[in-house]
């Protein structure tokens, strides 16, 4: 058995599954815009653990979506999952949300670009091809335009995500698709990703991992009356 433990919280989306290499053995996730993973996330764990008929001293290794992402989803989502393998001694794999969030579709030309929704007209962002290889490094950028003109002057370009939302009415290219749907990143997606990176033995050091937050983290204060 390969069993592992996937965990996605960067988005408003809680997600978790176990799989035993690439079969599916508990899948759940809850969308929730108040994020209240602090509340599902070790609920859906256990039900998973339940479901599998296992304890996570049966976990081969435990994957988690590293960001970027939400501050608070993320701090969820990793100290989860660095407890458990704190607890259960199991090796920790982290996958960054965009490059999950782009195994969400199946294209066989032009190329993906996920989105998440940054602050105003910023977002996260990436671009992969028909293959999911990474070809344009993670940014935070303010959308305008003439983002993505490199690309989509050349052919397809599929904006998913939470952030494609807000480019729908700025990004009008002939090339551009967008989804009626609005894609997550989500746990399921996390498989084929996690096995590649357990075989590659890219462990973290889970006393010293951390989310990949990409921005420094902003405290406001709240406006006088």
């Amino acid at each position: 058995m390969a069993l592992r433990l996937y965990i996605e919280t960067a988005t408003t989306n809680c997600s978790v599954c176990i799989a035993d290499a690439d079969t599916v053995l508990y899948f759940k996730e809850e969308n929730d815009k108040n994020y209240s993973h602090s509340e599902k996330l070790h609920v859906f764990i256990k039900e998973a653990c339940e479901t599998a008929n296992i304890t996570p001293n049966d976990l081969q290794a435990i994957v988690v979506g590293k960001g970027p992402g939400s501050y608070t989803g993320l701090r969820i989502g990793v100290s989860t999952a660095k407890g458990l393998c704190f607890a259960s001694d199991v090796p920790l794999l982290s996958i960054e949300t965009l490059a999950i969030l782009a195994q969400s579709i199946t294209i066989t030309e032009g190329v993906i670009v996920p989105l998440l929704d940054a602050r105003r007209m910023e977002v996260y962002s990436a671009v992969f091809d028909a293959s999911y290889t990474q070809i344009r490094g993670t940014e935070a950028e303010i959308i305008d335009e003439n983002s993505f003109s490199e690309y989509l002057n050349k052919g397809n370009v599929y904006f998913i995500g939470n952030g494609a939302e807000k480019c729908k009415g700025i990004i009008t290219h002939e090339n551009a698709v967008f989804f009626d749907e609005i894609f997550f990143p989500s746990a399921k997606h996390m498989i084929p990703l996690g096995i590649q990176k357990h075989t590659d033995k890219a462990f973290e050091d889970v006393a010293y991992f951390e989310p990949y937050y990409l921005k420094d983290f902003v405290v406001t204060k709240p406006k006088k009356k």
